[in-house]
């Protein structure tokens, strides 16, 4: 009897312990039950396995529990300790959009906002596609990049089927009613609203009530040809196919400013335009990429960024659904053109932008990894792993970068990216010791240089955490120390050379000087 006592109390504890693992780092039974498939397939619980061995019902195997205490860096004998940790605090930066008291408070009234909001706009070149887009990404932010209701209705025409082949893209579209028709329209050059003329493709345009009409270039790419007919998919069953949407466009004109005015005054409509492409584009990865399954799939492959392409999915889309579905919610992702503009933004932890996506400024950083990879020539994804200094906040970042070609040919860089500070945390390690101890190497070494042991160490213990593959790929590389704005260079060694005085601090150093006599 005491043995059966024993073995209850054992088990209790052991899966208390391994759910608690598991809900610390937000994975579901089914998430765990897959990574431990990726370790050893054959020593592998199944859910309901998985589920019993949580709830004290069974005694895990000595294999099994070597491997969740691999995916989750413990030593076996930490599972035997009658003790329990305490749950996760989450130290990441909040997101800039959370915002701040302003005074006074009377002028951000929404009488005044609506009256001055146009004013400002036009007196500032900015359009309303420009405007809308940051009123959007303040929204994905807030929201954690999830929306459920969009992926509902993707779901309720996809049925989570997964993965799509364009036969398939082309049922659904046959069942909602909609009629497909081709039309033949090469690359020409527009210069739209960068500087150059840019290779410009119209991908695909809608019209309603139920016509589709499809490029035929996008026969030769059956990953974009899936995409713009999901795409428009959304926009049947989310707005009834009404025709108030902008053509699908790669190049010059972003599909968010309506190609049926040339006028660069804001306009209104140009919102709904805008978020009509946000929700369809959210719509159209939700369809080709269902949540649980894309998840599982990332899973297994590390979220490598190039396994989009053994799904016949593009990559730009599998990257912006990585903060949708990963457990792990501090991620960013940017999507660059030269010479340096951000076609889009997505940041879930709040990392200071490094160029507007707006307009250029004169002195953006050029060691971000997005910015460097802008000027290489491989195509091949790279890792990096980056100090950012913002004010007194030290912050340390991982990304993966890749550079490719859009829809016309045009050359861009795709970045995904996660904080690591709250995974140190987490785990026990003191984040702001590990970034110090980078820093200190970088500066050494002229701003890039290895990571530490013991940092390495950590950060390769994150990354399996994580299950994120290219965490352990930048850990192996030199870090680099990154700010926002090279006049601002945080480097003992400063970037230009010699940092630009600053106007600030000279009108300070007077006010100092009168006031001190």
């Amino acid at each position: 009897m005491a043995n059966s006592s024993g073995l209850r109390r054992k088990a209790h504890f052991l899966g208390t312990k391994i759910k608690s693992l598991r809900k610390r780092n937000r994975l579901t039974l089914e998430d765990l039950s897959v990574r431990c498939i990726q370790v050893d397939a054959s020593a592998a619980p199944s859910v309901s396995y998985l589920s019993m061995i949580e709830n004290g019902k069974r005694v895990p195997s000595e294999r099994l529990l070597e491997i969740i205490a691999d995916i989750f860096q413990k030593d076996a004998d930490w599972f035997f300790d009658e003790s329990l940790e305490k749950e996760e605090i989450d130290t990441a930066p909040l997101a800039a959009i959370a915002g701040m008291p302003l005074e006074p408070g009377f002028l951000f009234s929404e009488s005044l906002l609506q009256l001055a909001i146009p004013e400002l706009l036009s007196q500032t070149g900015t359009t309303g596609r420009q405007f809308a887009h940051l009123l959007i990404r303040a929204h994905q932010e807030s929201n954690n990049n999830v929306f459920p209701d969009l992926e509902r209705a993707a779901e309720s025409v996809g049925k989570k089927q997964f993965p799509l082949h364009s036969s398939d893209v082309f049922g659904f579209a046959k069942s909602l009613g909609l009629n497909i028709k081709w039309f033949d329209n090469s690359v020409f050059k527009d210069r739209g609203e960068s500087e150059k003329p840019l290779n410009t493709l119209v991908r695909s345009f809608y019209d309603a009530p139920s016509t589709v009409y499809l490029n035929r270039e996008l026969e030769k790419n059956p990953a974009r040809l899936k995409y713009d007919l999901a795409n428009h998919i959304a926009h049947k069953v989310l707005h009834d196919g009404d025709g108030a949407r902008a053509p699908q466009v790669s190049g010059g004109r972003v599909s968010g400013r309506r190609h049926d005015t040339g006028s660069s005054n804001f306009d209104a409509k140009d919102i709904l335009y805008a978020w009509r492409d946000f929700e369809c584009s959210y719509f159209a990865a939700a369809l080709l990429s269902p949540r649980a399954p894309l998840r599982q799939f990332l899973s297994k492959h590390a979220y490598a960024i190039d396994s989009a392409d053994k799904l016949e999915l593009t990559r730009t889309l599998v990257m912006r659904r990585m903060p949708s579905v990963s457990p792990y919610p501090h991620w960013h992702y940017f999507d660059a053109y030269p010479p340096g503009n951000l076609r889009a933004v997505y940041r879930g932890n709040g990392i200071p932008l490094p160029w507007g996506n707006m307009t250029l400024v004169t002195d953006p950083c050029q060691h971000w990894a997005v910015f460097r990879m802008l000027n290489s020539r491989s195509t091949k994804p790279s890792a990096q792993i980056s100090v950012l200094r913002s004010g007194d906040d030290k912050r340390l970042y991982c990304c993966e970068s890749v550079r490719g070609k859009d829809a016309a040919g045009n050359p861009h860089v795709l970045c995904a990216g996660v904080d690591l500070a709250p995974a140190l945390a987490s785990q026990g390690f003191k984040p702001a010791d590990t970034i110090d101890a980078i820093e200190r190497s970088c500066n050494r070494n002229g701003g890039s240089g290895p990571i530490p042991a013991e940092a390495q160490k950590q950060l390769e213990s994150i990354g399996k955490i994580l299950n994120i593959g290219w965490v352990a790929d930048g850990a192996s590389k030199n870090a680099i120390i990154i700010c926002q704005r090279s006049s601002n260079c945080p480097r003992e060694k400063h970037c230009l050379g010699k940092a630009p005085p600053m106007l600030k601090s000279q009108i300070d150093s007077i006010r100092a000087s009168v006031i001190g006599g």
